[in-house]
Parts: C-alpha cells; structure tokens; sequence
C-alpha cells in the first residue's frame, strides 16, 4: 500500500515542522507526503523543503481557498493508493501508517477515521482543551466511538483516510469549510463504501494554544452542525442540542441568583457536581491538579461556545429561513 498524506497549511509553520519531524518516524516507510500552503502569509516552503532529503515530500503554494478545498488541490496531485489527511497542528506516532496499512487491510476500509489524545510535549492548556474535547462529561466523549450521535461513525479531517476508489467515485470536499468533514463522510458512506473508526490510529492533535482560540473554534462548529442540517436534516440528533441547552441552563441559572435563591441553590448545586466530576476525572486521566483545574473551564468554553454558535444559526437558519448566513 501506498500512502499519499495531505497537510494543508496556513499561516503554521513551526507546526508544520513538529509534523514532519514526527513523520521522519514512521515504521512504515512506502508513503509520500503534500503539503499544500493556502494562500499564506508566512510561508513554510523553507521549512518544508528541508525534510527533502529524508521525506518524500512535495510543497505546493495556491491562493487562499479554505481547508476543504485546499484538500482536494492535494488529492488531484497524490500518487498514492489510499490518501491520508492531517491537520497540520497534530504529531503522528511512528507506528501509525503501520497500524493503519494493517486494519484496512485485514477488514478491507474504504475509509476510515481515528481519535486524538494529548501528547506529553502540550502545554496544560493544551492539556486541557484535548480533555474536553475527548471527555464523556462533554460531548467529546462522542468523536472517538464507532457510532456518533445516534448515527454511523463520521471521520473527522484531522486524522482521515480514504482510497483512491472513493476520490474517483465520490469527488473530494463539495465545501470548504463549517462541517466540510462530515458531509464529506456522509457522500461516502452513501455511495456505499465501508467506513470505520480505527481505534488505534491515534493522533496527538494540539487544537488551540489559548482559551480564546478554543472559544473561537467551537463557536465555529455549533454553527457548522446547523450547516450540514441544510444538507441533511436527518443528521441534526438529539444530543447536538446539549450544549445548546446548557448554555441556556447556565444563563437562566445567572438569572435565578438573582430574583430566586431557592431555585438557584438547585442549579447551584448540580452545576457544582459538574464541575467536580469534570475535575477529577480530568486528575485521574492527566494526573496534574493544574491540568484538571483548567479542564473545568476547557469544559465549560466547549459547551458554552458550541451552544451559542448552535443557537446563533438555529435561529437565523432554522427559523428565520435565512440560509445565506
């Protein structure tokens, strides 16, 4: 098996270096790797081209299209039998084309998707973020299964494979950004090719470096789950509600502190059970106090931004009808 792995970038180049140098690493050895700048203003072409001599590597500059796009750009250009996708802000394991090469062999994938972790190297923020976004107090604990939401499992672009068969089948991504990834999951799945989550095939995925960013990003996918809605209403599932609802819980918990003590000490309460559930899950799981600490409010950005993002285009889309928002 052949790999072509597809990066693209923008504006990341030290990333882009801890990526390659994780690639150098790699047990398995017959792959090549793309990486695509989109459009950025603080190019990586040096940095790229200095693993010439130990990666099979190719750098491409085009002019800013999005992540989605900026994807099937490397997809036209890989000689690979089985193309592989990347964030550029994730560190691979050195046996993952291994482990890879080995599962969709042995139960024949047409893609696949695998899960993220943290990486010993990331700061506690880091830390943090990568527990929300994994943890079954959140609705993180739904990425890494084999089914989400009540649906198939829908691999994810930050670590994502699929063969060459589906490119020429299905095409690449039909849109650049906000759900791109799923939708594209959903066009494979429908087209009737085999798709699993590879348990195995780990990534540590660094997210964002501050709270601010992390608040940015999810507020960015609440709106997105309202985007792949308008293409396909059936995959808007109960569970892509609670953030919304608990955003509202915590707002109207705000309101009850002031005008009704008694309810308030309810929502008080449960909101204080969260918190310690949160806090020691995140202790045993990182063992580090400041690690847990910062996972509560890793936590609560995670929700608190994708229900808000949820909302703002549940009511514009939904029920204003105004699908060009």
């Amino acid at each position: 098996m052949f790999f072509s792995i597809i990066i693209p970038l923008y504006n990341r180049p030290l990333e882009i270096k801890e990526l390659l140098q994780t690639l150098t690493l790699q047990t398995y050895s017959n792959f090549e790797v793309l990486v695509i700048e989109d459009g950025s203003q603080n190019a990586a072409k040096e940095i790229v081209e200095s693993f010439t001599q130990q990666l099979n590597i190719q750098y491409f500059f085009k002019p800013n299209t999005g992540q989605g796009f900026t994807r099937n750009y490397g997809f036209e250009r890989a000689k690979g039998d089985y193309f592989i996708i990347f964030d550029s802000d994730c560190l691979i394991p050195d046996i993952y084309l291994a482990t890879v090469n080995q599962e969709i062999t042995k139960n024949n994938l047409d893609a696949y998707g695998g899960p993220d972790a943290a990486h010993h190297s990331f700061t506690p923020i880091q830390k943090a973020i990568s527990y929300s976004m994994t943890s079954v107090f959140t609705t993180g604990g739904i990425r890494g299964k084999n089914k989400n939401a009540g649906g198939q499992f829908h691999p994810r672009s930050f670590n994502m494979g699929l063969s060459r068969k589906v490119w020429e089948k299905v095409g690449g991504f039909t849109i650049t950004r906000m759900g791109e990834d799923i939708l594209y999951s959903i066009a494979i799945q429908q087209a009737g090719f085999k798709t699993a989550l590879i348990d195995k095939a780990i990534v540590y995925h660094k997210r964002r470096t501050s709270f601010l960013q992390f608040w940015k990003q999810l507020h960015f996918f609440g709106r997105g789950r309202i985007n792949i809605y308008t293409y396909y209403p059936a995959q808007l599932k109960a569970v892509h509600f609670f953030p919304a609802l608990f955003t509202f819980f915590i707002g109207f918990s705000l309101i009850f502190n002031l005008f009704n003590l008694k309810i308030a000490a309810t929502c008080n309460f449960l909101i204080s059970v969260y918190i310690l559930l949160i806090f020691f899950d995140s202790l045993s799981k990182n063992k580090s106090l400041k690690v847990a600490f910062l996972s509560i409010f890793a936590s609560f950005i995670q929700l608190l931004a994708y229900g808000f993002g949820f909302t703002q285009n549940f009511i514009t889309i939904i029920i204003l009808k105004n699908k060009n928002h």
